[in-house]
């Protein structure tokens, strides 16, 4: 059964947006990524339409929406969640929302043949927002549940020692404890969450039926107060 499914991202300084194709021909993804930082608001919506323009695809096609629907940026979960929930409602299709930290994993194995990947994420506060990963033939399997915490305390599970580390939070490559750094040999902190990876985990999700209502799938912050004032 052909699959029209469109997927957005708006979780960290870049925005993107992604339509998956899945036919008797195959399975084909058009996408557009840019470094927007607080401009999300103005760039997704006319990523959007390009990406359906170039596909030749109209909104009545699509059978599914989805978007990162975190952990990241507080603000650019909140915009994309309201950008895909406006979209599932008003089309009346399923909604999915899909993990930043698994589509980062799928995209340092897509792009370098990891095997084991940390992603992590800067949470600002001096965390991170991390989770570890097995990955092997486009499955990709969690090996740790996702969590926010100090970059010190990280603990990588199993004996492994090629673990790659891949998202911005290794930015605080020196806060990681020398456990971690010695059976972790290379870092990729320049990866950013991106809307094509999301739209294939996203197929894989949606064909296992877990589509649901626009207003039953909300952003994942990981952190419990998503709103800090700075001490006086």
């Amino acid at each position: 059964m052909p699959l029209h499914l469109l997927a957005l991202d708006a979780s960290s300084s870049a925005c993107s947006a992604a339509l998956l194709r899945q036919d008797d021909a195959g399975t084909a993804c058009l996408a557009r990524f840019e470094m927007t930082p607080r401009a999300h608001t103005r760039r997704l919506m006319p990523m959007v339409d390009a990406v359906l323009a170039e596909a030749q695809v109209s909104p009545s096609q699509l059978d599914a929406v989805a978007f990162g629907r975190g952990p990241g940026s507080f603000t650019g979960l909140r915009i994309a969640a309201g950008v895909a929930q406006g979209l599932a409602f008003g089309l009346d299709c399923p909604l999915l929302g899909v993990s930043t930290l698994e589509a980062l994993a799928l995209q340092g194995h897509r792009r370098y043949h990891l095997r084991h990947i940390v992603t992590a994420l800067d949470a600002r506060m001096g965390e991170v927002y991390v989770a570890t990963w097995h990955c092997l033939k486009d499955t990709i399997t969690a090996m740790s549940a996702e969590a926010v915490l100090a970059p010190e305390t990280l603990r990588l599970p199993g004996d492994e020692t090629d673990w790659v580390g891949v998202g911005s939070g290794f930015t605080l490559w020196e806060q990681f404890s020398t456990e971690v750094q010695l059976n972790m040999p290379q870092s990729l902190n320049d990866l950013e969450p991106r809307a094509e990876e999301m739209a294939w985990l996203a197929a894989r999700d949606f064909a296992a039926g877990l589509g649901r209502a626009a207003h039953l799938v909300q952003p994942v912050y990981l952190r419990n107060d998503v709103a800090w004032k700075k001490p006086a």
